[in-house]
């Protein structure tokens, strides 16, 4: 739906606002791109990895506990 302005002051308000309403925009890509940044430098890469490796050890090791699973070294033989 158009919007009908009664006078230059009307649209010059609307004009500043779609201005400022697109900078705002711009401001949120930008912190955007930077947080993906920051999640996807090689620090934080490896921070998850090593997190992820500690969680599933400690899982793998409770259910070892829970189940009486043990260790198997390799070349042994029972």
């Amino acid at each position: 739906m158009k919007k009908r302005y009664t006078s230059y002051d009307q649209i010059d308000r609307d004009l500043k606002i779609m201005k400022l309403q697109t900078d705002i925009d711009k401001e949120e890509v930008k912190l955007s791109i930077d947080q993906v940044k920051s999640n996807v430098s090689p620090a934080s890469i490896a921070s998850d990895l090593f997190g992820s490796m500690i969680q599933k050890a400690l899982i793998l090791k409770a259910i070892s506990k829970i189940f009486g699973i043990k260790k198997m070294v390799a070349g042994s033989k029972k």
